[in-house]
């Protein structure tokens, strides 16, 4: 009965033994810096009265309209409130966000919310013809502003909201109607991907520029640039200015100790219309109906380390003593051959331990365990058969 338990402890205390963790392939991850044009709110500029019936039953008069925000580095917006209950701050900050980072994120009417603003106020100047086409008496610059809010809210909330000016609200009632869909609008500046990762001494990348400006300004990341990291162009040059579609390249010499850099490209250039802005509060989202050029920045980031290691040449792991009981433990243990370790799983990691030290860690302590069991019993069977 003696052996046969101290098996069934030590085929537990091999179950139990954790697995060896995932390495790391790639570096430390660098915190992402928002993409495109970063704004303050001014407040509310042009705009009329709209009445909010409350599914309390209550009404309210609400202000409807255009807001403008001041760009960061120069450029000014206007926007429309996307969500009904917002109440947006003035001086609040916010920044440039696609539509599944907003309070549009799953919203089926997201893409009729663009067209409404591309067939209306500011996009559409002539009111005159604006009026026409609503089949309003005549419009003004704050009645426009306010039917169009409130045909965005109809579509972005399902909200009970109605134009206070009877001109303001067949705006709304003809936008919402003739309403088609748009595919979300690209971001003003955008680096793609926004992170790249790869051995020391090679070329890491492209990222490459996506943008609307004449061309953007490209900064490396001084501290790496001290390192001897090199921005460089698809031909190999260092570059200081970009395009649309141009490449950006990370050289990592080799002896390079592992780490990150970044690159920022920066550029001036209209907003797109439906971008949408945002500060932290959903129900605060803003989204562009108009631009003047702006100043956009967007940041990539590189991650590099040394190569692993192959493990030849490590010593060996010494045998266990004759006679000490743990050699006849051990083999025991292993019924079939050998398993085959993975490339991977002889890295190192950066710490310098192998990725097999927790499970090794594990068995010795069990062995230990185990041993001292074992010795007990052996001592303890004379004396059962004295008995």
């Amino acid at each position: 009965m003696r052996r046969p338990l101290a098996a069934a402890l030590l085929a537990a205390a091999l179950a139990a033994a954790p697995g060896a963790p995932a390495f790391a392939d790639s570096g430390p991850v660098a915190p992402r810096a928002p993409e495109g044009a970063s704004a303050v709110l001014d407040g509310l500029k042009t705009y009329g009265e709209a009445v909010l019936h409350a599914g309390d039953g209550s009404v309210r008069h609400i202000p409807a309209g255009l807001y403008e925000m001041r760009v960061d580095g120069g450029g000014m917006l206007q926007t429309y409130g996307v969500g009904v209950d917002g109440n947006a701050q003035p001086q609040a900050r916010y920044t440039e966000s696609g539509w599944s980072g907003s309070a549009l994120a799953g919203n089926g009417q997201a893409g009729r919310i663009r067209w409404v603003l591309e067939h209306s106020y500011p996009q559409l100047n002539d009111l005159a013809g604006l009026a026409e086409a609503a089949g309003a008496a005549s419009l003004t610059a704050e009645s426009a502003a306010a039917g169009t809010q409130v045909a965005i809210w109809r579509l972005a909330d399902g909200a009970r909201v109605e134009a206070a000016d009877p001109s303001a609200e067949k705006l709304a009632d003809y936008l919402q109607r003739a309403a088609g869909q748009r595919p979300e609008p690209p971001a003003s500046l955008a680096l793609d991907p926004g992170d790249v990762s790869g051995p020391v001494g090679t070329r890491l990348g492209p990222v490459t520029v996506r943008t609307g400006a004449r061309s953007v300004s490209v900064i490396p990341d001084a501290a790496a640039a001290a390192m001897g990291v090199r921005v460089l162009d698809a031909d190999g040059q260092p570059l200081t200015s970009a395009v649309n579609g141009s490449r950006i390249y990370f050289e990592v010499p080799v002896g390079t100790p592992d780490g990150t850099a970044s690159v920022t490209v920066q550029g001036a250039t209209r907003v797109p219309v439906g971008r949408v802005f945002t500060s932290g509060v959903p129900a605060q989202t803003q989204i562009v109906a108009g631009s003047s050029e702006s100043v956009a920045t967007a940041t990539a980031w590189a991650a590099w380390q040394l190569a692993p290691a192959s493990g030849a040449g490590a010593d060996p792991a010494p045998a266990p003593a004759p006679g000490s009981g743990a050699e006849a433990v051990v083999l025991g243990a292993q019924s079939g051959p050998l398993p085959v370790t993975s490339p991977d799983e002889e890295r190192l990691a950066t710490s310098g331990s192998s990725a097999a030290t927790p499970v090794i860690a594990s068995l010795a302590v069990g062995l230990v365990v185990l041993g001292g069991l074992v010795v007990l019993l052996l001592r303890k069977r004379p004396l059962d058969e004295e008995e």
